[in-house]
């Protein structure tokens, strides 16, 4: 008897490893008529607090319209959609055991995280630069020799700056800020000479300052980066349905009013205009949908 229940009870597990190993994010959304979204506290014009619970910006509005097609594809007369902040840190684990459905933030696709994840189309194409303040007279990566450069943890952007070719022999300390927004603080505050992180999410930080025009983003491209939405491994059905969804906006042209919106345009809280056309990698993205990582940019 015992022997039996053992038995019923180690496949019991194998059967909820396999149903996790499977997930069916469209049955899960379309039973409980609710679905989550994780969202960024301060990545940007790509996803940010507006405080109350409230979140905005260009990845969060793609989502919202994602999801709303994903309503009407269910035939659900009411979808309840619940935002969970995520980090840098906590936002692939979040994805893979079920807490978030879908994450709306800024999130670099690549080989390693794909083992972990899954990343729909690319929307955004990003450029890793380095911020400071414009009267520290620094413009080159050689400048950051015996400087504090600030990072956000659980990000690459610092182990980028010292693989980039022209890091030979510069040596700096690392300081890390908990979120952009702390990161973005520390050289503020003095606490760091440099900020490396994402172009947009460096230009973001400066525009919603107390004076922008203390700081620029100088220096040499440290990498270019596709930024897509994430979405949980081995789900094929919730994957067709998310980048159906981006792609008939890129194809209409949708998604390029909504960058105009969020880059272009003067954006809440503090009504101030982040100024970041769109490059050509990003409009090269829209033009041919795909979920290629980071190293397939790498090659080009």
């Amino acid at each position: 008897m015992k022997k039996t229940m053992l038995v019923q009870a180690i496949a019991l597990v194998a059967a909820s490893v396999a149903f996790g190993a499977h997930a069916d994010t469209l049955k899960k959304i379309k039973d409980s008529g609710s679905v989550t979204m994780g969202v960024r506290e301060s990545s940007g014009a790509l996803s940010f607090t507006l405080g109350d619970g409230k979140y905005a910006g260009f990845h969060v509005e793609v989502c919202s319209r994602v999801l709303g097609d994903i309503q009407k594809q269910l035939g659900l007369a009411k979808l309840d959609v619940k935002y969970q902040p995520v980090t840098s840190q906590n936002r692939i684990p979040l994805v893979q055991n079920g807490t978030v459905d879908i994450e709306c933030g800024s999130t670099t696709n690549n080989a390693a995280r794909q083992k972990d994840v899954a990343f729909a189309v690319t929307t955004y194409v990003e450029e890793v630069r380095i911020a400071v303040k414009a009267n520290s007279g620094i413009t080159s990566i050689a400048q950051l020799n015996g400087k504090k450069v600030a990072t956000t943890t659980g990000t690459t952007s610092v182990q980028l700056l010292r693989k980039h070719e022209r890091a030979g022999g510069v040596s700096f300390e690392e300081v890390f800020g908990k979120d952009h927004a702390d990161s973005f603080l520390l050289l503020e505050s003095g606490r760091a000479d440099a900020f490396v992180m994402d172009g947009q999410i460096l230009a973001g930080n400066i525009a919603k300052s107390k004076n922008p025009a203390d700081f620029k983003i100088v220096g040499e491209v440290l990498s270019v980066e596709p930024i897509a939405i994430m979405i949980r491994k081995d789900d094929p059905a919730f994957k067709k349905a998310v980048d159906g969804s981006i792609t008939a906006m890129m194809k209409s042209g949708e998604i390029a009013k909504l960058y105009d919106k969020w880059f272009m345009q003067p954006i809440p809280p503090a009504n101030t205009k982040v100024g970041l056309p769109v490059s050509e990698a990003t409009k090269a993205a829209w033009a041919n949908p795909n979920d290629k990582p980071m190293e397939d940019y790498a090659k080009k």
